[in-house]
């Protein structure tokens, strides 16, 4: 377990959630809290006690993306390659997120900006509350992005959308993302953590060797070919039909009645 109080982590009934904890700062990323999120998500990688994850922000906001009032602050700076080497060591985070063998669900709520935003686009579903406002940022800022939003944000919705998104920065709604397709569903903002929870709580009790061979069906269909894609599919397929929780498919669908999986 984490001691890093940025970043709080419970884990229950094979859920595990991640709490991004800087109310006070809108959850806005500083380098304790980056290096929490990344110890976090490979815990929730690694463990097998882990069967899908929640990532969600304290305070009701998900996260607002870089402490840009400290960047402000005019703090002795780095040299470029230090600067360098700390940026691309927090973006980890998003790499794991994105092909951990396991459902990632993010809750957004308030603000998901920035970094927040790419983070939250490295995640496999997103529930946002109605309130919530989804911006990229980064141009106004004067930044170019990071934390994979160009990546994700191209392969979810083409790089006409993404360029719009980005160049221009606007601010949208959760209705608005939800039509566009970078929301999975919005709900009222009173809904919001239990939306969530439950969302991801299914997903935890699901069977989880074959929702990762899923993901990473998925995820190959991005980058390979489709003679490789048929291979990855046929050599999941068949491990997930070897697996306890397809044999106990099998027989709950028999019987009429609801599988109980055990992962694995």
């Amino acid at each position: 377990m984490s001691t890093n109080d940025m970043v709080l982590q419970h884990l229950e009934a094979g859920l595990l959630t991640i709490t991004m904890n800087r109310p006070d700062r809108r959850n806005a990323l500083n380098p304790d809290m980056v290096s929490g999120l990344v110890e976090a998500a490979r815990r929730a990688a690694e463990d097998h006690d882990v069967r899908a994850l929640l990532l969600k922000g304290a305070g009701g906001t998900f996260c607002v993306g870089g402490d840009v009032k400290a960047m402000a602050e005019g703090r002795t700076p780095l040299p470029f390659e230090a600067k360098l080497a700390n940026l691309r060591r927090g973006m980890e985070v998003s790499r794991i997120l994105h092909q951990m063998p396991k459902p990632v669900v993010a809750q957004l709520d308030g603000a998901a900006a920035g970094a927040g935003l790419s983070i939250a686009l490295s995640c496999d579903l997103r529930v946002a509350s109605e309130g919530c406002k989804i911006t990229t940022a980064f141009a106004k800022v004067g930044f170019s992005g990071d934390y994979g939003g160009t990546y994700f944000l191209t392969k979810l919705l083409g790089s006409a959308k993404a360029r719009e998104l980005y160049l221009l920065s606007p601010v949208l709604s959760a209705s608005e993302a939800l039509a566009l397709g970078m929301v999975t569903k919005v709900v009222p903002d009173a809904d919001i953590d239990a939306a969530a929870r439950e969302l991801a709580q299914s997903l935890a009790q699901g069977p989880s060797v074959a929702l990762g061979y899923i993901k990473r069906n998925i995820n190959n269909a991005e980058e390979f070919s489709l003679e490789a894609c048929f291979d990855g599919e046929a050599i999941h397929h068949t491990r997930a039909g070897e697996t306890a929780d397809h044999k106990e498919a099998a027989k709950a669908f028999v019987e009429k009645r609801k599988a109980a999986f055990v992962g694995h």
